[in-house]
């Protein structure tokens, strides 16, 4: 027996993350550990015979605090707490506090076995997790241009920002509770569209539509919606985040655009018809000039002398090609046939007279 309780003893003494001690019946400090000279400052010889409200704030030792821990202890069985204590150099420290009271056999008081742990790190943790949560908190009430709530695992309203509030037209206290799917359409409630979307969300982490949403007064606008699945650390799921913006004006605009469109490619291909037309009409009167001109070449033969030949007699096939200057140049066509139907000019130099023979 003597071995274990030195074991016991040499346990508590070697732990240095709790402040592990004992007190009298009146709150004395009879032992001390490592564990409580890391965290407190004070060494054993220096602690051991002072009352344990040492460790207290003034406010708390002017309440009385430390003898309402050792009374309730005493009574309950044992007290826990967290509060402010302090250490020997005057800093705080945020402290878990554990207070055990002992019995003897006889059910006499003996004195209190009093734990404490160092919490203040996990306290500064917890509150920049707190202060970061309102700050999102306020983040997203004071967002308009999004729609931004929460929904239980069965797709309840838990949650309402103001955003929210402008694109759907309900307060918090109206909506708050309800079934989300009163934001669908009937036709969309009818085919089970809400709950298919939870469903999905569940399975892939996350969906996103877009559709067709009903407001307070009953009217509708496009909505892009993203629905996402909130699942804690055991897999377990807790919800869904819903966000939600109103794209009705693009909607619109995007409509507008594929009008135009559509507007512009018919222009486009009216004036490529009208274009092709008048390549055609350009065209037939190109050949019924090529026709007009060969009829008055023919009339033109007809009424030269029988003694004259055809002004185109002895053109070389070079020059004998009029046709196919005409197609490719009616004003070319023109000049040769105006060349080619000139009469011959009749030369007005005076012919020399024979001489006289001599008599």
């Amino acid at each position: 027996m003597a071995d274990a309780d030195r074991d016991l003893h040499l346990l508590v003494q070697s732990v240095v993350d709790y402040s592990i001690f004992m007190l009298d019946p009146d709150g004395h400090i009879v032992s001390w550990n490592e564990g409580a000279q890391r965290i407190n400052g004070y060494t054993a010889k220096e602690i051991i015979g002072s009352h344990f409200s040492v460790f207290f704030p003034p406010e708390d030792v002017a309440s009385g605090k430390p003898e309402w821990e050792l009374m309730t202890a005493t009574t309950e069985g044992r007290v826990e707490d967290e509060g402010w204590r302090v250490r020997k150099d005057g800093t705080r420290y945020w402290a878990n506090v554990i207070i055990t009271p002992f019995f003897d056999e006889t059910g006499q008081l003996r004195g209190f076995g009093k734990v404490t742990r160092d919490r203040t790190q996990h306290r500064m943790a917890e509150h920049a997790l707190r202060e970061s949560e309102e700050r999102f908190r306020l983040l997203v009430q004071s967002v308009v241009d999004y729609a931004i709530f929460m929904l239980d695992t069965e797709g309840h309203i838990v949650s309402w920002n103001a955003g929210a509030q402008r694109i759907k037209g309900y307060r918090a206290d109206e909506i708050v509770g309800s079934h989300f799917s009163v934001f669908y359409p009937p036709e969309d409630v009818a085919s089970g569209k809400p709950d298919r979307e939870l469903e999905i969300a569940v399975v892939e982490g996350r969906l996103e539509d877009e559709g067709w949403r009903v407001r307070k007064d009953g009217t509708r606008f496009w909505a892009n919606v993203i629905i996402t699945a909130l699942f804690d650390e055991t897999g377990r799921l807790r919800g869904f985040g819903k966000v939600t913006r109103d794209l009705t004006e693009r909607r619109m605009a995007e409509r507008t655009l594929d009008e135009r469109g559509r507007l512009l490619a018919h222009l486009v291909q009216a004036q490529e018809m009208e274009r092709r037309r008048i390549a055609w009409d350009v065209h037939d009167d190109t050949i019924q000039s090529m026709v007009a001109v060969g009829m008055r070449l023919q009339l033109l033969a007809s009424r030269l002398p029988p003694s004259t030949p055809p002004p185109w007699r002895g053109w070389t096939r070079r020059s004998a090609a009029p046709s196919n200057a005409c197609a490719v140049s009616p004003s070319a066509c023109a000049r040769r046939v105006s060349t080619a139907t000139a009469w011959p000019r009749r030369s007005t130099a005076t012919s020399p007279r024979p001489s006289r023979a001599p008599d």
